[in-house]
């Protein structure tokens, strides 16, 4: 892993392993927001001989962000990411298409997890390995939220068999289809997940 990858958020987001690399940025970045927290508090003990200081102050209140980060730890921690084999396997078959790994989406409800989604065209379909997951109000969620940005008519598939979602992949790489909104959804499915 390139350590300049720890620090570019939106450059990796949807890549492999994202929510395992993301997960680590994030608690090395709580860490160290607690730790410059702690190292005021008692830069001021010391300076003053008292906790009643201004540094005090400002340590309580540099809590505020890393707390905000341990919350962002957690949701990062919750969810695992595509597993080695299977991301091996689409690899194999994304030659010519665009796709993403590791992506969580949240609603009011629930959340869904898809290991990979594929976009081609008005065509988006995507690999969970979510034994729970609830296909047909994942399609409600994200047909809701793509029409909002302008995109209609998209066929929208989850598979639960990797077999069968690379056999899909097959197809896409062979569909003749009008590419002008493939960016676009990506760039929507980026900015609604986590």
């Amino acid at each position: 892993m390139k350590i300049s990858r720890l620090f570019i958020y939106d450059d990796y987001k949807g890549t492999r392993d994202y929510l395992k690399t993301q997960s680590r940025y994030e608690l090395a970045r709580t860490l160290l927001y607690f730790g410059i927290s702690a190292s005021l508090f008692i830069a001021g003990i010391i300076a003053t001989g008292d906790r009643m200081n201004l540094l005090t102050i400002a340590a309580v209140l540099g809590c505020l962000p890393a707390c905000k980060s341990a919350i962002d730890t957690y949701m990062f921690m919750r969810y695992k990411g595509c597993s080695s084999e299977n991301a091996d396997i689409i690899a194999t078959h994304m030659e010519g298409l665009n796709g993403l790994y590791d992506r969580i989406f949240t609603s009011y409800s629930t959340n869904f997890r898809i290991s990979h989604i594929t976009v081609k065209g008005n065509t988006l379909c995507g690999f969970t390995e979510d034994a729970n997951f609830d296909e047909n109000a994942f399609n409600e969620h994200i047909t809701v939220i793509l029409q909002k940005d302008g995109f209609k008519d998209i066929s929208v598939k989850i598979f639960k068999d990797i077999q069968k979602y690379t056999a899909r992949l097959d197809q896409l790489r062979e569909l003749d289809a009008n590419e002008k909104n493939t960016a676009g959804i990506i760039n929507t499915l980026n900015n609604v997940s986590l």
